[in-house]
């Protein structure tokens, strides 16, 4: 069976859906993965049928259907609990407080839900986001090489991070929200490739929460060349530990108006748009 699988960011943060096409790989299915690139829109992939499942957020919903932008994707499936991205430093420091960050230059994702939720962060810490001197340099990878040409005091990053000290993890610092999760097109629910997909996906994501980090990486090295298998698996290892994974497949209510609450509260929502109109049940 053929299956064809776009990830709007790549990183071992997205480790339930990267187990998953290995596994279905496994069994001899054809699965092609690719990420996202520039130009492209998730939502147009999956209504042109080009792309069956994409690798997205509730989110990206909201601000399409404030335009009226229509079809647009069913959210079926929940991939992380929490926000996945470090904050990354230059030296280690084991009692870093988010009001480090002000009159620091922070290299920070400007994607809109990494942005959204590390204002969030920022502010739930008692930091104030005006007086950081947030820079944006571009795609993650763009970020990465301006980090590694030595700008920036700090660094907004998932895992595997780009070198340097780890500080922190803004997902342990606010609470569980519908962060990530797997849409298509409504009209894919229906079809044989869907039920196949989620039947694998859920033995993958329950096996991604309780294998040994190490057991992880090297199931998903194939997806991260040059990088160090130690690397990686202490990347799995954060995320377990983080409980970005727990939970069953399902994308719960309560984490769905989670992130209404958390958008709203930076002024970046329209209309609290319902469940139902995002979300399909499994």
């Amino acid at each position: 069976m053929r299956l064809r699988i776009t990830a709007s960011r790549h990183s071992a943060f997205y480790s339930p859906l990267l187990s998953c096409v290995a596994m279905l790989r496994r069994d001899a299915h054809d699965v092609v993965y690719a990420v996202l690139q520039p130009g492209q829109k998730s939502h147009a992939l999956l209504g042109s049928g080009e792309v069956d499942i994409m690798q997205s957020a509730v989110a990206s919903n909201w601000k399409l259907m404030d335009r009226g932008v229509a079809p647009l994707p069913v959210h079926f499936a929940q991939i992380n609990c929490r926000d996945g991205f470090f904050l990354v430093g230059r030296e280690p420091d084991a009692a870093f407080d988010f009001r480090k960050l002000e009159g620091r230059t922070f290299l920070a994702d400007h994607g809109l839900q990494p942005l959204v939720m590390m204002k969030y962060a920022v502010q739930r810490n008692g930091a104030d986001w005006a007086r950081i001197h947030a820079i944006d340099a571009g795609s993650p990878e763009q970020m990465a090489a301006a980090w590694a040409a030595g700008q920036g005091d700090f660094l907004q990053s998932q895992g595997p991070a780009p070198p340097g000290e780890i500080v922190a993890a803004a997902g342990a610092t606010v609470p569980p929200v519908a962060f990530s999760s797997l849409c298509c097109a409504r009209s894919f629910l229906q079809t044989e490739p869907y039920r196949l997909f989620l039947d694998t996906y859920r033995r993958a994501r329950h096996w991604v929460q309780t294998a040994a980090p190490e057991e992880v990486a090297a199931a998903e090295a194939s997806f991260f060349p040059g990088v160090a298998p130690a690397a990686l698996a202490d990347t799995i290892r954060r995320y377990q530990a983080l409980g970005c994974w727990q939970g069953g497949i399902e994308i719960p209510r309560d984490l769905y108006e989670q992130s209404l609450n958390v958008f709203e509260s930076q002024g970046e929502l329209g209309v609290r748009h319902p469940y139902e109109a995002v979300v399909a049940a499994p």
